[in-house]
């Protein structure tokens, strides 16, 4: 397996992961990632500045990825972990972690100063992974991701 920065040529198998995640856990599709326009097209999503997605690949199979970018209404030294899914067959393995421990790298890198996320309920294991790194649970939204259907939000200070 490989981490490496996403290609243009990963934006459907990305797109077909993020909303089979949905579905398996039968979330909330209005007003989440699931139809979210940018989830079609994470290559050009994140070729603005100081943004970066990573993506696991094991023998050319996108089996998670995870970003970071400064998404509307956020403070400025501040930037959200977003779209981090990572496959059925690939959980449990580390590969969840090692995507996120990515990012916050990648965070720290740009100078940014603190970091936020959206989630769900249903995704406990993944609450209790990002709260085992440092993350915090808020109170309320920060910024303005667009995802309304999202009742969990955390941040972690860098």
């Amino acid at each position: 397996m490989i981490i490496r920065q996403i290609e243009q040529n990963d934006n459907v198998s990305l797109a077909e992961l993020i909303r089979t995640v949905f579905e398996e856990f039968e979330l909330e599709k209005e007003g989440s990632v699931y139809s979210d326009a940018t989830t079609d097209a994470l290559y050009s999503l994140f070729s603005m500045p100081k943004s970066v997605y990573w993506v696991c690949v094991d023998n050319d199979i996108v089996m998670g990825g995870c970003g970071i970018i400064a998404t509307h209404g956020l403070p400025l030294d501040c930037v959200e972990i977003v779209k981090f899914y990572v496959s059925s067959q690939a959980r449990g393995k580390g590969i969840g972690k090692a995507l996120l421990q990515k990012s916050i790298a990648s965070a720290r890198e740009f100078g940014y100063k603190q970091l936020y996320l959206e989630s769900f309920p249903k995704f406990l294991t993944a609450i209790n992974m990002y709260e085992k790194l440092g993350f915090r649970k808020i109170d309320k939204a920060l910024g303005n991701s667009g995802h309304f259907a999202c009742s969990v939000w955390m941040v972690m200070d860098l």
